[in-house]
């Protein structure tokens, strides 16, 4: 049975990182590189952003006895295979878990431009997961 309530819980969590987000995301990419302290702000809320697309997609696939994914991109392939989102939609979430492991594990070689473009541009994609998870939680 999915669990509305916590994707609901979750969704609100990503409302409220890109809020954040929002609010200290330099406008330029050389006052971001100017501010180790923003830097680090906007990489961490990006990431706990992915991380809670990831938890969605997750517990809608649990949820809805879809299968057990092998790995975290089984879990984009199956939804989309269930046409609950894209294909196209299955690749930015696919690209956002993969920008998400480089901001954990390879932390020491981010490369700031990579995230400065990214935080610019996935605010739309955050955007459209949301609506698309809405619609599914409604349709349940």
């Amino acid at each position: 049975m999915l669990d509305k309530n916590r994707i609901l819980v979750k969704l609100d969590e990503i409302g409220g990182y890109l809020s954040e987000l929002e609010e200290i995301a330099p406008d330029s990419f050389s006052e971001y590189k100017s501010s180790i302290e923003k830097r680090r702000a906007c990489e961490r809320l990006l990431q706990i952003a992915i991380e809670s697309v990831v938890d969605i997609s997750q517990s809608i696939v649990k949820g809805m006895l879809l299968g057990m994914p092998k790995d975290e991109d089984s879990i984009f392939e199956t939804l989309a295979k269930k046409n609950l989102i894209t294909e196209n939609m299955a690749g930015t979430l696919r690209d956002m878990k993969n920008f998400r492991n480089i901001l954990v594990h390879r932390y020491g070689v981010v490369d700031d431009a990579k995230v400065f473009t990214a935080m610019k541009a996935r605010i739309l994609d955050f955007e459209e997961f949301k609506k698309v998870v809405l619609e599914i939680v409604k349709a349940s």
